[in-house]
């Protein structure tokens, strides 16, 4: 039988009414709620239940989780429909923004504001979607001034991949005056974002979705055209009639090799995800007869300094208005249902996790 607070513990009372679990002893053990996923002979579930405050892992921040969102890899792990989780019992939500409680960390101390993304947690290392959480000083980010939790995590992985992105083509040289920038997903997470943030810097952005019905969305956005996702999906020919400067591709598969097919001598495209699959159904035309760049972009295991670079320019190239318009809130007990949503491709834009 596991040790974590999900199980009954021997001689142990698994009420929980004020935050704390009583044992027969009368001794208090701290608990607070959070959305836990464990396996079974049976299979892989999640649920929102109590978690003891000493089986938290070893790190040396503790934070309170004030805000999370649901990013495609949460909506993986909570269902279950790819092994992200790497370890059982483990508490989900691979992002977070709270207030520090303790630190031994020599860049922080109670009350500092901070951002979690990435890191392995939610699969290797216990994740967010909690009010408290326990990680290493080195995996956290200040909050930007003038930026809320909420505002962090209204951004999210998906928002600061879509930054990584942006960063991305701006070191191959891309600017406004090479032409336009394709956008898969975009009306996603990483899309909307990445189409917002494109826009203020004076791209001419293309959005590509398989809802047309969200064109009105994407075009406040900012985006200045939109093509259907099917304009992507035929058999990719190793050169086609060149369309655009670069992209920022989250699909994958079909749809980027039809975009580096696509781009123009000398362009780029930012890879960051795989929603219609892994394969890369390509040549090597685009690259050795066109000096195409393919950027890949790597969200979890980021250096820290581009992480601080990322979320400085976040704070000053996203227009709150439009990241406003573009999130929606839901609360802890909504998170496994919102994860089945985000792989079914019928969320919006972004969504915030309430915690506590």
């Amino acid at each position: 039988m596991r040790s974590c607070a999900v199980h009954r513990r021997r001689g142990t009372e698994t009420a929980n009414v004020l935050g704390f679990a009583r044992t027969r002893e009368g001794q208090d053990v701290a608990s607070f709620k959070a959305i836990v996923v464990d396996k079974s002979d049976s299979g892989q579930s999640a649920a929102l239940t109590s978690f003891d405050d000493k089986d938290l892992m070893e790190g040396d921040v503790t934070f309170r989780v004030e805000w999370s969102t649901v990013n495609y890899k949460d909506g993986l792990a909570v269902t279950g429909k790819s092994p992200v989780v790497r370890r059982f019992p483990m508490i989900a939500g691979i992002d977070g923004a709270g207030t520090v409680e303790t630190s031994s960390h020599p860049d922080w101390k109670p009350g500092d504001k901070v951002i979690l993304n990435g890191w392995g947690c939610g699969e290797t290392h216990l994740g967010n979607y909690a009010e408290k959480a326990r990680v290493k000083g080195d995996w956290l980010v200040p909050l930007p001034a003038g930026m809320s939790t909420r505002d962090a995590m209204a951004i999210g992985t998906a928002g600061y991949t879509a930054m990584l992105a942006v960063l991305a083509l701006e070191r191959h040289g891309l600017k406004p005056d090479r032409g336009p920038i394709v956008v898969t997903g975009a009306a996603g997470g990483v899309g909307s974002v990445a189409v917002a943030i494109l826009a203020k810097l004076g791209f001419h952005v293309i959005a590509s979705t398989g809802r047309l019905n969200e064109a009105d969305y994407l075009k406040k956005l900012g985006a200045a055209e939109i093509i259907a996702r099917a304009d992507l999906a035929g058999a990719p020919r190793p050169l086609a009639k060149e369309r655009w400067a670069g992209g920022i591709d989250s699909v994958g598969s079909t749809p980027l090799a039809n975009i580096l097919s696509m781009t123009k001598y000398g362009g780029a495209v930012a890879a960051c995800g795989l929603a219609a699959g892994m394969d890369l159904p390509t040549s090597v035309a685009p690259f050795i007869l066109r000096a195409v760049s393919l950027l890949g972009i790597d969200s979890v295991m980021c250096p820290k300094s581009l992480r601080h670079d990322a979320w400085a320019r976040l704070a000053v190239d996203l227009d709150r208005a439009k990241l406003a318009d573009m999130t929606s809130e839901i609360g802890l007990p909504d998170v496994v249902e919102a994860g089945g949503r985000i792989l079914e491709g019928t969320v919006r834009g972004r969504l915030v996790v309430r915690i506590g």
